[in-house]
């Protein structure tokens, strides 16, 4: 009986001197284990292996991925036209209208669709850890490919919600609203509002392996904050753009000079330059061998 039961403690018995007595049994040990926060290097091999079979899924993929991606993104356009319409003219609205904003992020991150955002964060880890020509062409590759897809998405998305009857007309006023409040701004307050959209972004795809059950309130409040603070993201806010040019508000050129470039631009900074390369300096020493 004694020779059966040895298995079951060998855990228990070799336990580190400077643990507590308060797990007692195998079954404890294997509660503590699941309930314990994943480290800050368990995070980023799921991201990076995540990244390495992103950078090596096919270019069709890819290409249907990203425009399906731009077309759901512009739910989040959507829902705060409709918030929007129905809430009264006060400063605190938008508040509640932001709510909105993320029900686009919550389909297409959940719906695990490529967003262009997302991949400055989870195909830069694995080039930071290979540090070769191959996974950078890879990844350039990989953002090309997203990114016009993305916007092709984008494109067919906001000719939709030109077209007459596709949204109830009391709400043109509404969505030309939130499109304007969204893409308003100069290159440069477009460039420094769209850094903190990138941070934000990347922090969502930190987070979620972590957050297990909680994603559904990280994805939620995290994208709430980015547009209750006007912070600038380059693929929503390319629907709103979209929206404006079509409804002859702003021209292309204008739209692409004084919105993209800049939102694009900051974007990356924030979720590559920023993000990124500051949780790649918390793991490091952790995950490269000397």
């Amino acid at each position: 009986m004694n020779d059966q039961n040895a298995p079951q403690d060998i855990h228990l018995q070799q336990k580190d001197p400077a643990e507590s007595d308060a797990v007692r049994e195998p079954s404890e040990e294997t509660s503590v284990t699941q309930a314990s926060r994943l480290s800050a290097r368990l995070i980023y091999e799921v991201i990076r292996r995540d990244g390495r079979e992103e950078l090596a899924r096919p270019t069709v993929s890819l290409i249907w991925s990203g425009v399906a991606a731009g077309i759901l993104i512009s739910l989040s356009v959507i829902a705060q036209t409709v918030l929007k319409s129905h809430l009264p003219d006060a400063e605190w609205t938008i508040l509640i209208e932001a709510l909105g904003y993320s029900v686009g992020f919550m389909v297409v991150i959940f719906g695990r669709m490529q967003l262009f955002t997302e991949n400055t964060i989870t195909t830069v880890l694995p080039l930071v850890a290979d540090q070769s020509l191959t996974c950078l062409h890879r990844m350039l590759r990989l953002w090309t490919i997203v990114l016009a897809a993305n916007i092709v998405g984008t494109i067919i998305a906001s000719g939709f919600l030109y077209m007459p009857h596709f949204l109830p007309a009391h709400m043109t006023e509404s969505l030309l609203a939130v499109s304007r409040h969204a893409t308003d701004g100069s290159f440069g307050e477009n460039f420094f509002r769209a850094i903190p959209a990138g941070i934000i972004i990347a922090a969502v795809v930190w987070i979620i392996p972590a957050a297990q059950s909680n994603a559904f309130w990280v994805v939620l409040v995290m994208t709430w904050l980015m547009s209750a603070a006007g912070f600038a993201h380059v693929i929503a806010g390319s629907v709103e753009a979209g929206v404006l040019v079509w409804f002859g508000q702003i021209g292309l050129g204008e739209a692409i000079w004084r919105f993209f470039i800049p939102v694009l631009a900051g974007n990356v900074a924030g979720g590559t330059a920023v993000f990124t390369l500051l949780v790649w300096g918390q793991v490091k020493n952790e995950v490269i061998k000397p």
